[in-house]
């Protein structure tokens, strides 16, 4: 199993590092346009290795790294071939992480280790994408497992694996055929510039959150004269993403973004969402020139389901 560095999401010196051992915080290298591959590439982050493998006409892209919240929970070594107790503790602790998936064959781990010699301890990563109604997944497997194994459960059908593309070469599975780079969200330089931070869980959508998306049905038409000035003045956003990690959060706005502590700010003067968005995302800082916000993740369950909810109020549309 391919075990990860632990990285800094932190955007300034003032928030603490989940991983005290790191020197200085992770600072992905800026994205050349000109020079961006649409080729799947599997040594990547999850989030920025999964970008070749979602249709463009996709809006939103959820990646869950098994690996990464291994490594922050204290289970690094931890893979497919560890004793069950502590593959059972590892998810105990994993109930209190920010999961965007909680793992696609967690309900049939015990047949698929008893009868084909893998489970769930054996993916390395998951992605879940949406197009309009439909949502469609990828897995990626570790390196170590016999890909005939899978094809095995596949042919039966077990749990989530039946009906199933299998990609052997690049050991992946996924519930639809996967579209060519050209075709997918590799192809658009803004998204790679959401994407690429080590994180346990990252969630990335292609455009900015309706005001009654974010706050309630029926909000906006209520908002008073002075919060309406404040939404007024921030800049649009054609994409955005949040990235979990152990301790802390990093949502990504796109480089050069002026109105990065506006953003921050917003939730303050604007209603309340449910859950409270300040107490799931605590003690925010913002990076204008990174066109980052960095959070305490204080309530991890809040801020996947405020996430997931779509209840983010940096993210809510300017007009």
């Amino acid at each position: 199993m391919k075990v990860r560095l632990c990285a800094v999401f932190a955007l300034a010196a003032a928030l603490t590092s989940a991983c005290s051992d790191d020197p200085e915080p992770f600072r992905p290298p800026d994205i050349d346009s000109a020079a961006v591959s649409t080729d799947y590439d599997p040594d990547l982050e999850p989030s920025a290795a999964a970008l070749a493998l979602v249709p463009a006409e996709a809006t939103v892209l959820e990646v869950t790294d098994f690996d990464q919240l291994r490594l922050v929970l204290g289970f690094g070594s931890l893979d497919g071939d560890s004793p069950a107790d502590e593959r059972r503790k590892f998810w105990a602790a994993a109930e209190g992480a920010a999961m965007l998936s909680d793992g696609l064959l967690r309900p049939d781990d015990e047949r698929l280790r008893r009868e084909y010699g893998f489970g769930q301890d054996d993916v390395a990563w998951e992605a879940h994408y949406g197009v309009g109604e439909t949502t469609d997944w990828v897995i990626a497997f570790h390196e170590d497992v016999r890909m005939d194994d899978v094809r095995r459960a596949a042919t039966y059908g077990v749990g989530p694996l039946d009906d199933v593309e299998i990609d052997t070469q690049r050991r992946l599975v996924s519930s639809e055929p996967l579209p060519d780079g050209d075709e997918t969200w590799a192809a658009d330089a803004a998204l790679h510039d959401l994407v690429g931070d080590p994180a346990a869980s990252t969630y990335v959508e292609t455009d900015c959150l309706p005001f009654d998306t974010v706050f309630g049905d029926g909000m906006q038409a209520q908002l008073a004269a002075a919060p309406a000035a404040e939404l007024s003045m921030l800049d649009p956003i054609e994409g955005f993403s949040v990235a979990f990690g152990g301790e802390l959060v990093t949502v990504r706005l796109g480089p050069d973004r002026e109105d990065a502590f506006e953003r921050m700010r917003i939730a303050d003067v604007m209603p309340r969402t449910d859950p409270e968005f300040g107490v799931a995302f605590a003690r925010g800082v913002a990076d204008p020139s990174g066109g980052r916000i960095g959070y305490d993740l204080a309530r991890p369950a809040s801020a996947v389901e405020l996430t997931e909810g779509r209840h983010l109020p940096f993210a809510v549309c300017a007009d």
